[in-house]
């Protein structure tokens, strides 16, 4: 009977990766969108906050239920590990150490191939910016500036508190918080 417990689980595991492979990309698998708004929402009980795969992705619980099989088939081949209170065990702890490898890996791809779109403000100091609505005198205009090929818009005010027009060029001195401080090129 065990053994066929041990089956089922892999073939549900495999069929589950292999399905959800296949036809996730066939039927979108789009995740967490919401409609009409280009938005993206993300929940989870462990690290989701970050990039990365949950611990409790349906891939990952695949991986774990298919590897508890595999090693339960296998194992009860083996004459001294026929016994159930041999076998799950060590299954388990097979399984455990399958999906978090799978974990592992799955979390070290995202955390290299994913990157903010968010400029990096420590390197904005000296960078060229345009003035695209006009400072005013010890006021915050806006300026636009392009760094990585994306272009970013950020509340701007003058050093010296003078006044410049729209259209404009200026150099970004320094960022405190959200505020860039610019002076005329």
């Amino acid at each position: 009977m065990d053994f066929l417990i041990y089956l089922f689980c892999l073939v549900v595991g495999a069929a589950y990766t292999l399905i959800s492979a296949v036809f996730g990309h066939v039927f979108g698998g789009d995740h967490g969108h919401v409609g009409g708004s280009h938005g993206h929402a993300e929940s989870g009980a462990d690290s989701s906050d970050g990039p990365g795969v949950s611990a409790f992705s349906p891939t990952v619980i695949a991986c774990f239920i298919a590897a508890f099989g595999g090693f339960g088939v296998v194992l009860r081949q083996v004459d001294s590990l026929k016994s159930p209170w041999l076998s799950a065990p060590i299954s388990l702890l097979g399984a455990s150490l399958a999906a978090g490898a799978l974990l592992g890996v799955l979390r070290q791809l995202f955390r290299k191939t994913q990157s903010s779109s968010e400029s990096k403000v420590a390197s904005l100091a000296g960078m060229e910016a345009t003035v695209i609505s006009p400072i005013p005198e010890n006021g915050v205009g806006e300026i636009a500036y392009i760094q990585a090929g994306t272009r970013y818009t950020a509340p701007a005010r003058t050093e010296d508190g003078k006044s410049i027009a729209a259209g404009r060029p200026v150099r970004i001195d320094r960022v405190a918080g959200t505020q860039f401080f610019v002076r005329p090129i």
